[in-house]
């Protein structure tokens, strides 16, 4: 079963640099065992994303390659331990 998000950051039209910032911003808040939801097409996002966030701190919940009108990704993480 998925775990629902607590969170959901839906970036499909905006640039990634944008993104990084707004995901490291909201991650930093979160509380453990909340779970963040990232909905994007950049596929620069989805290559930094993991290297911004503490090595550690969070545990991969889903990430998946998604179709509406065009491709987009999903990915779930699940905060592990506060900063």
């Amino acid at each position: 079963m998925k775990q629902k998000a607590d969170y959901t950051l839906d970036f499909r039209g905006i640039i990634s640099p944008v993104t990084l910032l707004k995901v490291s911003s909201l991650f930093k808040k979160m509380k453990p065992d909340e779970v963040l939801e990232i909905l994007g097409r950049d596929p620069d996002t989805r290559t930094f994303l993991f290297k911004i966030l503490p090595e550690g701190a969070f545990e991969l919940v889903e990430k998946s390659v998604l179709h509406d009108v065009q491709l987009y990704y999903r990915i779930r993480i699940k905060k592990v331990k506060s900063l």
